[in-house]
């Protein structure tokens, strides 16, 4: 039997991660909780954008399945459109009153605009006055799916599609006038990328319904509820549903961009947000309790301690 040797072998060993000890932890300042949800929110800019292209590129079966359904619907535009016309907007006629009481320049803050914008800044205004982080990265992650909005439909995808807007009404005996046209496939009237709303060349895809819908997003993901935030944008939408001047798979197709652009933030932001916890966890000692216990180890070949740290 050989001479058993005498040594000293420390295991460290992880039994438990993320044993926090709470009373180390105290409530930040409403300066330092606002400034870490500003600072979250701009250092994720390049992973909402990561989302999206994931979102789209992750499962090329169903972007197939999804392109060919938007071909269906644009081949299509001319019965669904011209039944929304004729049926559909008749049916639905009703005006909610006028809530913008700052006026701007800038046609899409103002007017059914303001009750999606409006409860935004009422979020995050009350949540830096309550330090509801919670409040303020949700408003926040919706303002950025506002602006992502208006970046990719209204200023990108409007310019290089170039679709004219459907006549009115599109079953009507009356010749289309320059700029509506009354060809479903009248695409590629390419043009500068228009600050403000113009008619010609940017009815593809609706940028309110991307608005619109991008926010939903947000706040359904965010508070785990569907029907508050669908029920007010759609009802904000038809609100102005003559206004809008889209073809039927211009809204459609509006929503879908907004529902992956609302989902992309909202991920992006979860991703950011557990970043920083995990990097102020480690990088602070205090947040941590350590357990030690040293249990003796014995065997025919060896003697010695296995050292267990618990945190």
């Amino acid at each position: 039997m050989k001479k058993a040797s005498l040594f000293l072998i420390i295991f460290i060993s992880i039994s438990s991660f993320a044993q926090i000890d709470s009373v180390a932890i105290k409530k930040e300042s409403r300066f330092k909780v606002a400034t870490a949800v500003l600072k979250n929110s701009i250092i994720s800019v390049p992973g909402d954008f990561s989302e999206m292209g994931h979102t789209i590129s992750s499962d090329w079966k169903r972007t197939a399945l999804y392109t060919g359904g938007i071909i269906g619907l644009i081949a299509a535009d001319k019965i669904t459109t011209g039944y929304l016309h004729d049926k559909i907007e008749p049916t639905i006629d009703y005006q909610l009153p006028r809530i913008d009481v700052v006026k701007t320049d800038i046609d899409w803050v103002d007017g059914n605009n303001a009750y999606i914008l409006y409860p935004i800044l009422g979020l995050y205004a009350g949540s830096i006055i309550a330090n509801n982080e919670k409040g303020q990265v949700v408003a926040v992650n919706a303002v950025k799916a506002v602006t992502y909005s208006y970046v990719i439909s209204h200023l990108l995808l409007k310019s290089i599609t170039g679709r004219n807007r459907p006549q009115r009404p599109l079953n009507g005996d009356e010749p289309a006038v320059a700029p509506w046209t009354k060809d479903n496939w009248d695409f590629g009237n390419f043009h500068r990328p228009y600050i403000s709303s113009e008619a010609d060349g940017t009815s593809f895809p609706s940028f309110h319904a991307t608005f619109y819908y991008s926010v939903a997003k947000v706040f359904q993901m965010e508070y785990n509820n569907y029907w508050i935030p669908y029920t007010i944008a759609t009802g904000v939408y038809l609100a102005d549903l003559k206004n809008h001047n889209h073809w039927v798979s211009d809204i459609l197709i509006g929503g879908l961009v907004g529902t992956i652009i609302g989902k992309s933030v909202v991920l992006s932001s979860r991703k950011q947000a557990e970043k920083s916890t995990n990097t102020a966890v480690i990088s602070n000692p205090k947040n941590f309790k350590m357990t030690k216990q040293l249990i003796p180890q014995v065997s025919s070949s060896m003697i010695g301690l296995h050292f267990i740290g618990s945190f």
